[in-house]
């Protein structure tokens, strides 16, 4: 298994482009996947750069539907004519709108552009459950209650029936493989928490081990106390590998880099590692 990001906050590459969003390929027993798309499509020229043609992407995943992950899925569709896109089927609809808070009172959207609804609304798949993608290869939804904590206390909100309600996370989903040294979970953003992620995927998949925890944590609105919590949370879970960036923030992974050590690794546009 090989994973490359295509784009995060930060890059090391001065050739390649940075953003606030998140963009991985993945290499899987023959199978090319994408996770994401980061937020403006500048991935694709970060693809280019690394040598990736994304026309010949197989399948690609739609982490949750914030626009930092799906809005530059719009470009993606453009260069590859016939990879599906599978979601988290949220509604009756599959799709659920997804708005920001700002100001006790201004609630601004932030989810999916809807001209991917529109125009590409054809190559969404809707998924429930626990979903084989492929062979070795899984979508897990949230299974925790009262995740809608979480949402209320970062100011997420997500439209049911007309109303708006805090997110309680069920538009995001964890993509897992299995592989030799042991399930690797990716969740890019992980809003329910990484530590919740993985006991998660340790329900659903009981006697195997975790070796691998990989994207964006959401540390970067919590206090330093709240990261040390965490990360010793993350200790005790006993993950072999942890890659982490993007909401992760700068403080936040060098908090978790300060209890771990080096079970923790950056994340960056550019960044190619083998599972």
């Amino acid at each position: 298994m090989k994973l490359t990001i295509l784009i995060d906050n930060i890059s090391k590459e001065t050739c390649l482009t940075a953003e606030w969003g998140l963009a991985i390929y993945i290499e899987y027993e023959g199978r090319k996947i994408l996770l994401d798309g980061g937020t403006t499509g500048v991935f694709t020229e970060n693809a280019k750069e690394l040598g990736i043609d994304l026309s010949g992407v197989d399948m690609a995943v739609l982490s949750h539907m914030h626009a930092d992950h799906s809005d530059g899925l719009y470009e993606f569709f453009r260069i590859n004519d016939h990879a599906k896109l599978y979601a988290r089927s949220a509604s009756p609809a599959g799709y659920i709108p997804c708005y920001l808070q700002r100001g006790k009172s201004y609630m601004k959207y932030g989810g999916i552009d809807r001209r991917i609804l529109k125009e590409f609304g054809d190559r969404i798949t809707y998924v429930s459950g626990k979903f084989e993608l492929c062979y070795g290869a899984f979508l897990l939804p949230h299974s925790t209650p009262g995740l809608e904590k979480k949402g209320k206390r970062v100011g997420q909100y997500v439209k049911i029936a007309g109303k708006l309600t805090p997110d309680d996370y069920r538009h995001e989903q964890s993509l897992i493989f299995r592989t030799e040294k042991g399930l690797v979970v990716f969740n890019s953003c992980s809003h329910g928490g990484a530590d919740v992620i993985i006991q998660e995927a340790m329900e659903a998949f009981p006697g195997e081990k975790i070796y691998a925890m990989i994207g964006g944590f959401h540390l970067f609105k919590l206090r330093d106390d709240e990261v040390r919590a965490f990360a010793e949370r993350l200790a005790a879970l006993d993950v072999a590998c942890i890659i982490t960036g993007h909401c992760s923030g700068q403080r936040g992974y060098d908090l978790l880099k300060e209890r771990l050590g080096d079970r923790v690794q950056q994340m960056y546009a550019g960044l190619t590692m083998e599972l």
